[in-house]
């Protein structure tokens, strides 16, 4: 490759990455939508983007409840009582995301001979990692749907509530939501982000510990 290609392969990676940061910068949790639909295109990329996501052992032990007729976000907003009291413009989103985590195909697959926990022992985990991997698919959906020029908002399901959420759409009990996600077309008259939020951000000294936890070392 001559000199012109590479840098122009430079200067083609340089730009993805100034638009990830920017993709970075840009997310927020977005709670005021417009009723504009979505295309069938974007739903498709944004839901493609959790399948991306990493899981323990390849196990992908998650599923999504994908909502968007209005008859079917409809009885889901009445399960998520504070929000629809708080943001009722949270219902104006086309799009609702149930990420659903399944602890036992976890289980099951380091029951299997390359992994060989054959007591499927969930004591043997450092962590649940059915709900970590399921959280960070649901950050690629928040990141895809920045990426597309929508707002996006991951929310919680209260407890109270998940008896109910299962009933109204028949999901199967071994299957555990943990939150949900609407994504859509910003507001035009969206609030601004309160300085609080700036405010309260921790800062990085405060946060990383280089080398080991604050303090000399011995």
């Amino acid at each position: 490759m001559d000199i012109d290609g590479l840098s122009a392969l430079v200067a083609a990676r340089y730009r993805r990455t100034m638009e990830f940061a920017e993709v970075i910068r840009r997310r927020r949790m977005v709670r005021h939508y417009t009723d504009q639909p979505l295309t069938q295109e974007v739903i498709d990329r944004v839901l493609a983007s959790a399948l991306r996501a990493p899981s323990a052992g390849f196990s992908q032990g998650w599923a999504f409840l994908v909502l968007t007729e209005p008859a079917d976000r409809a009885r889901f907003w009445p399960l998520i009582p504070t929000r629809v009291e708080q943001t009722p413009a949270m219902q104006d989103a086309p799009l609702v995301v149930v990420p659903l985590a399944h602890k036992q195909a976890y289980l099951d697959r380091y029951a299997e001979p390359d992994k060989g926990w054959e007591d499927r022992a969930e004591a043997r985990w450092p962590a649940p990692y059915w709900y970590i991997d399921t959280g960070m698919a649901a950050l690629m959906m928040l990141l895809t749907a920045v990426d597309e020029g929508l707002g996006a908002c991951f929310f919680g399901i209260a407890p109270e509530n998940l008896a109910g959420f299962h009933a109204e759409f028949a999901v199967p009990a071994e299957y555990a939501p943990i939150g949900a996600i609407t994504v859509g077309y910003r507001a035009p008259d969206l609030p601004p982000q309160p300085d609080r939020v700036a405010q309260r951000r921790r800062p990085a000294t405060d946060v990383f510990h280089h080398g080991q936890w604050d303090g000399a070392r011995s």
